[in-house]
């Protein structure tokens, strides 16, 4: 994790005041404790906050192209950045550095604002064009990294964290209560909206280009769906086999690092399988960390050991009491920069806190996977809905007209909730740390 920030003159051909950017970075140092970063010119200003993984002594931020025309500061992995590195190499593009950054600059020589699509990684991005005047901010395909920006008094703000650019803001913002009623309703506010009026996020999968002052955006990606439920033909072995192909893949490449890579575990199977892997095709010891609860209602403890004894991980537990979850709440606020509805975040930070104490930057975990997979009970509760809906009565009229065949469907979804407590009972669990 690093943190990125900077200042775009709209207006004028200034360079942003050196302060300012000494500032913004300042505020997000924990993101970045290694050494900081900044680079001027014309009217961009660009800052680092370097938490170093790859090319530790070489890959200091903000990186540069050959003629130094095109800069970036950059917030993730480019998992993939040896296959890059080496294929830009071939056409011809000089490296300085060893570090996956490197090949964002390179890449944007090549393939101009398309760059994005060559990139496997979480990310990011502050691009700087030197000759066009323009300024690329992009952000990962599925939102992992942070990016916030906002337009003050002519000038493009925009850094790792919301808190990075109040030092610069004339007045402090005001609470955004659109954003309020979405979280109450969502749970989160819905992109690009934050809980401060006038800051926006990056949205997940958008690419944001300010050229000459004018700005435009793009989405670079987004999730597919079969369309009029025409899903894949292959069997459903044919499917398996290729979802743990990517999982393999996927779990390898992120273990590329100059530093040593841990892993949570939860005791949930998203979190379990990610450890498996490791210990199965990486070439590193695994080692784990994960965090129990003194309230034995929420604490998986005996699921952790489970898997702890059969991968034989070298483990660190930390056990969470309420007063720690009512001490680190205000803290994991200042964090987080907007209201939560559950205190999931908090056991999260503590456990964070652990991974840093043991001299690990860099952990493997499963969080996500509910969203991808359907792991969350939402999704039942969807599933129970969409089966009300169906039938519903229309015009005065019940459109149950078939006994049969709605005491089987309600049969099935019987079922399909007993497979789902089976699951429960089987000794693992959707959701928590991963």
């Amino acid at each position: 994790m690093c943190g990125i920030a900077g200042i775009l003159n709209l207006v004028e051909n200034r360079a942003p005041a050196q302060r300012a950017l000494t500032s913004m970075v300042s505020q997000i140092k924990h993101r970045g404790p290694d050494e900081y970063g900044y680079h001027l010119d014309s009217r961009i200003g660009l800052a680092h906050a370097r938490l170093s993984i790859i090319d530790i002594n070489g890959g200091s931020q903000p990186i540069h192209n050959e003629n130094q025309t095109i800069y970036t500061v950059f917030n993730g992995e480019i998992f993939n950045y040896i296959e890059l590195r080496e294929t830009l190499i071939k056409k011809g593009h000089q490296f300085y550095t060893h570090s996956d950054t490197e090949v964002i600059v390179h890449a944007y020589e090549e393939y101009g604002e398309d760059f994005v699509h060559q990139l496997n990684g979480q990310f990011a991005i502050a691009l700087w064009d030197k000759n066009l005047n323009k300024l690329l901010l992009i952000r990962d395909r599925v939102g992992i990294h942070p990016l916030f920006y906002s337009i003050k008094r002519n000038q493009l703000l925009f850094a790792s964290e919301i808190k990075a650019m109040l030092p610069v803001f004339e007045h402090s913002p005001s609470m955004n209560i659109a954003a309020l009623d979405q979280i109450f309703t969502f749970w989160s506010p819905i992109s690009p909206n934050t809980i401060f009026d006038d800051v926006f996020e990056v949205s997940p999968g958008q690419l944001i280009s300010v050229e000459n002052g004018k700005v435009r955006k793009k989405n670079y990606w987004d999730f597919t769906f079969p369309e009029n439920n025409q899903y894949d033909p292959m069997g459903i072995q044919q499917q398996t086999e290729q979802l743990h192909d990517l999982m393999v893949d996927a779990v390898r490449i992120r273990l590329r690092s100059d530093v040593p890579v841990g892993a949570y575990l939860s005791g949930g199977l998203d979190s379990s399988i990610i450890a498996s892997i490791i210990h199965r095709y990486g070439n590193v010891p695994l080692r784990t960390f994960s965090i129990g609860f003194a309230d034995s209602s929420f604490d998986e403890s005996r699921f952790q050991r489970q898997m702890i004894e059969h991968l034989g991980a070298d483990h660190t537990h930390i056990l969470c009491h309420n007063q720690d979850i009512a001490d680190s709440f205000t803290q994991t606020i200042w964090h987080t920069e907007s209201p939560v509805l559950r205190t999931a975040p908090v056991p999260m930070r503590i456990l964070s806190g652990l991974v840093h104490e043991q001299g690990y930057k860099v952990v493997l975990t499963g969080e996500g996977a509910d969203e991808v997979f359907g792991g969350y009970d939402i999704f039942k509760e969807g599933k129970i809905r969409r089966f009300w809906a169906d039938q519903a009565i229309l015009g005065g009229e019940s459109i149950i007209s078939n006994q049969a065949a709605v005491a089987e469907k309600i049969i099935s979804l019987f079922r399909y909730f007993q497979e789902y407590r089976a699951s429960l009972s089987g000794g693992f669990f959707w959701g928590g740390s991963g």
